[in-house]
């Protein structure tokens, strides 16, 4: 099939910026909650890039009024609080804002800038910043001092003292070293895990019972607080009960012990963004920013060294509960040089898909997958595999809502390798 006929047979957009997307989306049957764009690969500046521009334009076009990115959720609040009110530094807030080294990245800068400099000029109508992932790191999980402590001291000057499960006191004594969390060893390690120690599962029980207090005296918390305040909470507690059944997960050492650790991080995340879609329903929708393989609706696979790994992703869950009120942009390029990724080859989708004249694209992705039923293209295998890019399948082309392309990505490991 030539680039001419894909052109007849699916809506191809060409390099008209964002709008080409806005019209993307007009053509699906029902308006999203939740708009996931999802990278291909982390580290591509290009990416984020695109996605300031594309959540510019849905906020100035579209009415959307939030972004939720693949950052912790914790951390985010910070962000938040920011592009809020302005108080502290940029550079605080980049850097401890933001987890998986998003805050060195000029874009991630660039985007909370602009939602500042937005909330300064339009003061009743402001724009709030989300991280939904857990506080997570490849080769760590953290403590889960920082999210018990602010649940209960939520929670400990509002309800009757015999109504708490434990005192403060006892969550320090069961945490303990904080260190002991950390330690990266654990991550290929199940016996350096602290998971699977006595006090874990104390923990595990007093942060059920922490929440189900939340859960039972939200009339009152919330009258005497706010639904903000009371949602912080349930932040909090999920962000605990999350962590310590990931660190339980870690001190697994059966066969199943790396599936269910997937499984958990987009759980949690998962979590986090459907609480996000409720707290923002009544303001518009929300763009979603992460790797494809959190935000596509089918299992995300991987081959991690001899583990043929799947389990659920983020998106998902999410597209499970929410149906039509999810949708999902999945980003792929053809040439990253820097990335160690060449010319892709014909009888790729991204081989046909770079014969399109122009660079950037927004396709019709169900009605591509269409128009190449029976055509033999594969999957690429020439990849990067350390930068973790996840190609195209011809075979899942229908899952996603929409692609977008792009062909090349300007520079190269040479020019690249004097920057700092």
């Amino acid at each position: 099939m030539t680039s001419l006929s894909i052109q007849d047979a699916v809506r191809v957009f060409g390099d008209e910026g964002a709008a080409a997307v806005i019209d993307l989306l007009r053509s699906f049957p029902a308006r999203p909650r939740l708009l996931g764009l999802g990278e291909p690969t982390h580290g591509e500046e290009v990416f984020p890039e695109l996605r300031n521009e594309i959540f510019r334009e849905l906020v100035e076009q579209e009415g959307y009024r939030s972004i939720a990115i693949e950052s912790d959720a914790l951390a985010g609040l910070l962000v938040d609080d920011y592009v809020a009110t302005g108080r502290g530094s940029l550079d605080d807030v980049m850097e401890r804002g933001f987890t998986h080294g998003i805050g060195a990245s000029e874009s991630g800068r660039e985007l909370v800038r602009w939602m500042r400099a937005y909330n300064a000029d339009h003061p009743g109508d402001r724009l709030r910043f989300y991280g939904f992932d857990a506080p997570l790191e490849m080769m760590s999980a953290a403590s889960p001092r920082r999210a018990l402590t602010a649940l209960h001291g939520y929670l400990a000057p509002r309800v009757s003292a015999g109504l708490l499960p434990c005192d403060l006191d006892t969550i320090d004594r069961l945490v303990g070293d904080d260190g002991r969390w950390t330690n990266e060893a654990a991550a290929m390690d199940p016996s350096q895990s602290v998971g699977g120690a006595p006090e874990v599962t104390e923990l595990r029980i007093l942060a059920d019972d922490l929440m189900a207090l939340l859960t039972a005296e939200s009339p009152h918390l919330i009258a005497t607080t706010s639904h903000a305040e009371w949602r912080r909470a349930r932040l909090y507690g999920r962000t605990a009960t999350g962590l310590l059944q990931y660190h339980a997960g870690m001190a697994d050492s059966s066969p199943a012990r790396v599936w269910r650790l997937m499984g958990l991080r987009d759980a949690m995340m998962a979590e986090n963004l459907l609480a996000v879609a409720r707290q923002e329903a009544r303001r518009g929708p929300v763009l979603v920013f992460a790797h494809n393989s959190h935000l596509q609706r089918e299992k995300s696979t991987w081959q991690l060294a001899d583990m043929a790994l799947d389990w659920w992703s983020a998106g998902a869950i999410t597209a499970a509960r929410l149906g039509d009120e999810y949708a999902f942009l999945a980003m792929a390029l053809g040439t990253a040089h820097r990335h160690g990724i060449g010319a892709p080859a014909p009888g790729t989708v991204e081989g046909l898909l770079s014969t399109l004249p122009g660079n950037r694209y927004a396709i019709d992705s169900r009605a591509l997958a269409e128009a190449l039923k029976g055509t033999g293209l594969t999957a690429r295998t020439d990849t990067s595999v350390p930068y973790g890019y996840f190609p195209l399948d011809p075979e899942r082309l229908d899952g996603p809502d929409g692609i977008i392309f792009v062909k090349d990505v300007p520079g190269s490991a040479t020019q690249d390798a004097g920057r700092g």
